[in-house]
């Protein structure tokens, strides 16, 4: 039986190959048809690498703005909520926003589709956290440059970005998507008007990760 992962994977690069770099990831939320086994990534729990980064400040961040990337079923912006966040969670699928709403209809979270490659302006530096987990990884090269501009543009003065993706050596092929990032990728947002405050490269079981949180100092 081929895994949602394959399929999902197929779908891609159907898109891909015909110019659409985008477009398939509201292709693949509606061919999910509301069953969360359909999306290989959607654990309907909070990102296990994001929570324990948070935990320890999670008093001090009460009533600040935060900014969640790529949202997909919105547990990672719901556990942000719980915390005492303002958050704002986004996602490029139409699909996707609206099975969050459902999802937690009584959610304070302020769900939106937008396009990490050209974001509304009003977001400028208006986030005191901004977290982009496993959204970059599946971008084309050519897309993802532009939309790490438009997330270190997300982050206010004193605020934060944290990353989480897949991690491999310039040396290592690319492998397929989600395709994993290379250091240099993620020290490219000190190009961007942020600080490295701390960087994590460990084994997640067999995956290797990167975490890294930034700062605008």
């Amino acid at each position: 039986m081929t895994s949602a992962r394959e399929n999902i994977r197929r779908t891609a690069l159907t898109f891909i190959a015909r110019g659409d770099t985008t477009g398939w990831f509201e292709q693949v939320y509606a061919d999910a048809n509301s069953n969360p086994a359909n999306i290989s990534w959607a654990d309907l729990a909070p990102n296990p690498h994001l929570m324990p980064w948070i935990a320890p400040q999670a008093e001090s961040m009460k009533g600040r703005r935060a900014l969640v990337v790529g949202c997909g079923l919105g547990d990672d912006a719901e556990a942000l909520a719980s915390l005492g966040l303002r958050v704002t969670a986004f996602d490029i699928a139409q699909t996707a926003i609206n099975w969050c709403k459902q999802r937690f209809p009584a959610s304070g979270v302020d769900y939106v589709t937008a396009d990490a490659t050209s974001l509304p302006s009003s977001w400028a530096h208006q986030f005191d956290l901004v977290v982009e987990i496993y959204t970059l990884q599946v971008l084309v090269p050519e897309l993802r440059s532009k939309a790490a501009d438009c997330i270190a543009g997300c982050v206010r003065q004193g605020g934060s970005l944290l990353i989480v993706a897949r991690g491999r050596e310039e040396s290592d092929p690319e492998g397929a998507i989600p395709w994993p990032l290379t250091k240099a990728e993620l020290d490219a947002f000190t190009l961007r008007g942020l600080d490295c405050e701390r960087f994590e490269d460990f084994m997640d079981g067999d995956t290797r990760r990167f975490r890294a949180v930034f700062q605008r100092v």
